[in-house]
């Protein structure tokens, strides 16, 4: 019997505006645009990290009580958090947590994307 394995995942987002996100993606968090499909459906990748976009209707109560209570949408484990972080806080992003030592040792920063997804930036220490 063959090992079977789980290689990714990659969440969907829901978005109001198929070109902001992707260029937010894209311009301020160094992704790759894998693919555009009849201009409502995109994959972006970084370094085998992808996330999915998808325009179409979302909740704005649900986004704003998953921001409230810091509800991640994604989470990214990543090497050189500091250097990520000065990346990003050089480009504008929208730093929601900031950049410190958690204690279950991890050093994490999390950013808020243009429609509301929040991203947990981790790496182990």
């Amino acid at each position: 019997m063959s090992k079977v394995t789980i290689a990714t995942a990659a969440p969907q987002f829901l978005v109001d505006d198929l070109e902001v996100s992707i260029s937010f993606y894209e311009e301020v968090l160094g992704f790759e645009l894998d693919f555009v499909y009849e201009g409502f459906y995109a994959s972006v990748t970084r370094d085998g990290a992808t996330i999915h976009l998808k325009c179409a209707p979302k909740l704005a109560a649900e986004r704003t009580h998953r921001k409230g209570h810091e509800h991640l949408d994604a989470y990214l484990d990543v090497t050189g958090v500091d250097a990520l972080h000065d990346e990003f806080a050089g480009k504008g992003t929208s730093i929601i947590h900031a950049l410190a030592e958690r204690p279950w040792g991890r050093r994490e920063f999390y950013v808020e994307d243009p429609d509301g997804y929040i991203l947990c930036i981790s790496e182990g220490v």
